[in-house]
């Protein structure tokens, strides 16, 4: 049997893994994974599911639901990626993660059943995903959980989840991100995420609008399903924002979220409206236990990198926001602090921020860094398409060296602060960025 760590190893160096090498890794198309799950006797099959993808907030909601099922007492498993730490994040039974030896003797298996496949000419060549979406689907069934809340990784259509056939459907929002493989438009975009949408099966849309709309309308209809718009529904009503938690009435009674990003209230009538559906699907969720759920996300599943405070004097905040529709609601959070403002940022080399960049806050100070992963985009790059985008700043090699210089500037800047304008320190722009941050503070 391998050592863990000889197993992560493999997992990063033999599997093409998106979160290091990006687009190269993206392997679109069912067969590998099909291929993959019937190799270990097609686990996913005796799954209940529940389905989520978008593009933002799509691990707030599934995170969300799965604190939820939670609470009302069933064995929830969750399935979401990137991890920000420890590989095992992305795979949770009851906010647990799956013990190191479970992920060494899964990879040992596949690489046993792969081994004996290549010898009959029929090889088992799967990506860092779809390996671990099988692992995933194996550990849950093994396990007996009553639901499993499964993330799309990119996309929808073609992604390696979609082999489930679940009890619902969930599309948080369409925004602009990973276009080469998704599309260059909102609709193409939206059409590849409604390729989740199973015949028969409700599928609920959090934010849609326009063209995209009618995407979402066309899928279902085509596919016999129910269609639940959030948007058009509303059912926590008009959410009341206080710093430390979320408040809105519900069909459930008046619920308190314990996210606080300003893109949660949106969230939360996507959640809500799923609760809703999947009540009247037959699962049986009291009351109590969508309050306890969504008070205690962060506590029950081990949420993390949401508008997330990691630090105080200087306040730090970090969020793993990393598209233009994150940052729409980013921004305007940030706007929002009455006192001086320090900015981190950092981004991959094959993400398309001109359009992210001027909604950084003009009077931030901004400290341009760069993660500690191959496809990190080098901070001087970074600074110069900033200084081109009106948002000068200085540079740090490493997200160490940032935070200290961050600490530095807010000190100085709060010396000519009143009390009621304390300094705050983001930290952002990169999924690796906020993970090199909670590895400094780990």
């Amino acid at each position: 049997m391998s050592t863990y760590r000889e197993t992560i190893e493999f997992l990063y160096s033999q599997t093409p893994q998106f979160q290091q090498i990006g687009a190269a890794a993206y392997k679109p198309g069912l067969d590998t994974v099909t291929r993959l799950a019937e190799a270990f006797g097609d686990p996913h099959k005796g799954l209940r599911s529940i389905h989520v993808a978008g593009t933002n907030g799509k691990g707030s909601t599934a995170h969300s639901i799965a604190a939820v099922l939670q609470s009302a007492g069933y064995r929830v498993g969750l399935f979401t990626s990137p991890h920000l730490l420890d590989f095992r994040e992305r795979i949770k039974v009851d906010g647990e993660m799956i013990p190191e030896e479970e992920v060494t003797a899964f990879v040992d298996r596949f690489r046993e059943l792969s081994s004996s496949a290549g010898r009959r000419g029929r090889s088992l060549e799967p990506s860092f995903f779809e390996l671990t979406t099988v692992m995933a689907f194996d550990w849950f069934a093994r396990r007996g959980v009553d639901y499993a809340v499964i993330e799309v990784g990119l996309g929808g259509r073609l992604d390696s989840t979609n082999i489930i056939t679940p009890l619902l459907s969930v599309i948080t929002n369409i925004s602009f991100d990973h276009t080469a493989q998704l599309g260059d438009t909102l609709p193409a975009i939206a059409s590849e995420k409604a390729g989740i949408i199973k015949p028969g099966v409700p599928c609920v849309v959090g934010e849609s609008a326009g063209d995209v709309r009618a995407v979402f309308e066309e899928k279902a209809r085509m596919s016999g399903s129910q269609l639940l718009l959030a948007d058009d529904i509303r059912p926590a009503g008009n959410p009341l924002r206080r710093e430390e938690a979320i408040e809105a009435d519900t069909p459930f009674g008046r619920v308190e979220y314990g996210l606080t990003g300003y893109c949660q209230e949106r969230n939360l009538q996507t959640i809500v409206t799923a609760l809703v559906e999947l009540r009247r699907l037959g699962v049986e969720i009291p009351d109590g236990a969508v309050s306890a759920g969504l008070r205690d996300v962060v506590s029950l599943t081990g949420l993390s990198g949401r508008w997330m405070r990691v630090g105080d004097n200087p306040a730090v905040v970090c969020d793993t926001g990393h598209n233009e529709g994150g940052w729409r609601y980013l921004s305007r959070q940030l706007d929002a602090h009455r006192g001086p403002l320090v900015v981190v940022l950092g981004f991959v080399n094959d993400k398309d921020i001109s359009h992210i960049l001027p909604m950084v806050p003009s009077r931030a100070e901004i400290i341009y860094t760069r993660a500690s992963v191959p496809r990190a985009l080098p901070e001087k790059e970074l600074a110069a398409l900033g200084l081109e985008a009106g948002r000068q700043g200085v540079t740090a090699p490493t997200v160490m060296a940032a935070i200290e210089e961050a600490r530095r500037k807010a000190r100085e800047l709060a010396r000519d602060c009143g009390p009621e304008e304390s300094p705050l320190i983001f930290v952002g722009g990169s999924t690796f960025v906020v993970a090199d941050l909670l590895a400094i503070n780990h």
